[in-house]
């Protein structure tokens, strides 16, 4: 039975690892019959992390080498009921606790002492199972509330996903900031994905014609409290791969905030992106593409008509021991370009280019251009093991350049459990006495974190 409109199983080591980028929570069942399901959900996440450098993001001003740990549980009810010939209806009920601990993030977004509870999930929604037959098996999916929402492989909307913590608050104190940009911290694990407020239909199946009409509002003071609207267009195709459109219409913000953050254009702000992904029906092969182009208004950064557009291309070698793949892909990134709520999606890289980088450092997928490789080995059904390499340029005009090579591990130890180590090599070609964002040097930063997912 159907409990959720957008929740994907997560069978494989990578879509694990992908657990953090979704929506996903374990589900114990706690009733079941033919017509009822009713499900305690809970997910867990722990990080520990260290950093040699920090970045001058918010209120760091000196050297230093943090070590901190995030924390998140999301637990509560999800359940669904069929309908005697109409369908059935379902929902869900979660609460969100997170916390970090330590010396807060390594930009400064957090600051060790930041711990929250807040509901997270809190929709209900309705398909139509075989009611209308050309629209296939649950072909309208209408819900609405509290609820995540993704886009393709996230390079726009991937939830509401941006976590900030307590250290933008000496700012607020002063007026100069707005107050509530914390939601509890939980920095680099994104604990809460879910918008506030969602209006969502979905229309088709997972093969052919799939058409989402979308109201989201957020309630994310880091994300200015954007509301928007949109529609996505797909042709999916279980043999090709799928193209896809989408055109999102800004339609408000919180104005305190946006001023802060220069977020003023989101207001009226149109995107519109087409994109394409899968294999043309040839066996080991992997293609990804998207362009994106965005009116901002005239008064915005580069004039207001901005652009982003990446191309990807990977090859898995099935016959050989470890079944190794490897990737490349160039992204570009127009100098005003606004990434809205883009997050990690399809594992890591995607849409965080390299864990320094796009966590701490920047660039934060706006005014750069990226070349990324990407090598995995499969050592087990269990196993993965991963060398990330990225290549900033013309960042932050130039001031943001540099380097970034991660290393990384992906274990699914058993059914509830999955431990991720990466140990990140960071060069930025300025300081922050130059330029750039790294205090004290310009020196390579050695970036450590263990990662432990829970799900029942």
């Amino acid at each position: 039975m159907k409990t959720s409109n957008s929740r994907r199983a997560v069978p494989t080591v990578l879509a694990a690892a992908a657990l953090l980028g979704s929506a996903q929570a374990g589900a114990h069942i706690l009733y079941e019959s033919d017509e009822t399901l009713l499900n305690f959900d809970i997910e867990a996440a722990l990080g520990v992390f260290n950093s040699q450098k920090a970045y001058n993001q918010v209120l760091i001003a000196e050297d230093a080498s943090p070590t901190w740990q995030e924390g998140y549980a999301k637990y509560g009810l999800s359940a669904a009921h069929a309908l005697d010939g109409a369908g059935s209806v379902y929902g869900a009920f979660n609460l969100l606790s997170s916390a970090t601990r330590g010396d807060g993030d390594a930009g400064g977004f957090s600051t060790g002492k930041e711990e929250d509870t807040q509901v997270e999930d809190a929709y209900i929604g309705w398909t139509s199972g075989d009611l209308v037959p050309w629209l296939g098996e649950d072909g309208i999916d209408l819900s609405v509330g509290s609820q995540s929402f993704t886009i393709g492989d996230g390079f726009l909307i991937n939830g509401d996903s941006l976590n900030f913590g307590e250290g933008f608050q000496p700012l607020a104190d002063a007026g100069i900031a707005p107050s509530g940009l914390s939601r509890g911290g939980a920095y680099w694990l994104a604990a809460r994905k879910a918008f506030d407020k969602t209006a969502i239909l979905r229309l088709g199946g997972e093969n052919g014609f799939h058409l989402d009409g979308f109201w989201l509002d957020s309630d994310n003071k880091a994300q200015a409290e954007m509301e928007l609207a949109g529609a996505n267009l797909e042709y999916r195709s279980e043999t090709y791969g799928t193209l896809g459109v989408t055109y999102l219409k800004g339609l408000d913000v919180d104005d305190e905030s946006a001023e802060f953050l220069g977020y003023q254009h989101r207001d009226g702000q149109e995107t519109l992106a087409f994109r394409a992904n899968g294999s043309l029906g040839v066996e080991n092969l992997f293609l990804s593409a998207e362009y994106v182009d965005q009116d901002n208004g005239d008064d915005y950064l580069g004039g207001g008509d901005d652009h982003a557009w990446y191309g990807e291309a990977g090859w898995t070698f099935a016959d050989v021991p470890w079944s190794p793949k490897l990737s490349y892909r160039f992204s570009s990134f127009s100098g005003g370009f606004d990434p809205l709520f883009f997050g990690f999606n399809r594992g890591y890289g995607t849409w965080f280019q390299g864990e320094v980088a796009a966590n701490y450092a920047g660039p934060f997928n706006s005014d750069t251009d990226v070349h990324h490789v990407g090598v995995s080995l499969a050592p087990s059904d269990t196993v993965e093991l991963g060398a990330l390499f990225f290549e900033f340029d013309n960042a932050g005009r130039g001031f943001l350049d540099g380097n970034e090579f991660d290393l990384y591990a992906q274990w699914v130890v058993n059914d509830h459990l999955v431990i991720s180590p990466l140990v990140g090599f960071y060069t930025p070609d300025n300081s922050a006495a130059e330029g750039g964002t790294q205090l004290g040097d310009d020196d390579t930063n050695i970036y450590s974190q263990v990662i432990a997912i829970v799900s029942f």
